[in-house]
């Protein structure tokens, strides 16, 4: 852990990232990064340059990724990684982790999260604002499990799927990669194709 943190991405999922890095109080000096140059600052932290300018400061801060996007966080994500560059982990102070939990770099864990035992989380995926992820649960990389979503046990959901906001997912089902779950659906019933998917129950709109 070095004690200055840069934080790539400047706008909302930013304002929420750097509040729990704050929480956590392990890094002396926070900043950000941001490709658009009208953003100077955020939350009171100055933006010090763009996404490629991570490179630089490699050596004397650790790097998170804070944007929403999926496919967008994995790029850049992945080209940190590829330069030796890996994302610390970020779990709010609030959040539960229950025994025997695994999570990947570059995930964060937002306030009110509760992760019960033996689940395992992905790298630069978020977990946002009190979801709740039961027992053995298996997320993949980039994954991004929105506020108010509530995972049952047993399930497993595929790279870069988006569990929408307040959704739910019953037990002992898998939701494959690239999906939408919208927000408020339920999930009953195992998801094979990739695609988006709403409603009670949840299905296709392809």
């Amino acid at each position: 852990m070095k004690k200055k943190l840069l934080i790539i991405g400047a706008s909302g999922h930013g304002k929420v990232v750097v509040d729990i890095a704050i929480k956590m109080n392990k890094w002396k000096n926070i900043a950000f990064l941001d490709d658009d140059p009208s953003i100077t600052e955020c939350m009171g932290f100055s933006v010090r340059g763009k996404t490629e300018d991570a490179f630089k400061y490699a050596d004397e801060a650790d790097i998170f990724v804070a944007v929403g996007n999926n496919e967008i966080r994995e790029k850049v994500q992945n080209k940190l990684e590829s330069a030796g560059i890996k994302p610390p982990l970020l779990i709010h102070p609030s959040a539960i982790i229950g025994s025997e939990v695994e999570v990947g770099n570059g995930t964060v864990i937002m306030a009110g999260v509760v992760v019960n035992s033996a689940t395992r989380i992905g790298k630069g995926c978020i977990i946002n604002t009190a979801a709740t992820l039961d027992h053995d649960n298996r997320i993949a990389d980039f994954v991004h499990i929105s506020p108010g979503a509530h995972l049952a046990g047993m399930v497993e959901v595929g790279k870069k799927t988006w569990i929408g906001i307040g959704s739910i997912i019953s037990n002992n089902l898998t939701i494959t990669g690239n999906c939408k779950i919208g927000a408020g659906a339920v999930v009953v019933k195992t998801i094979a194709e990739s695609g988006t998917y709403v409603g009670v129950p949840a299905r296709s709109i392809r």
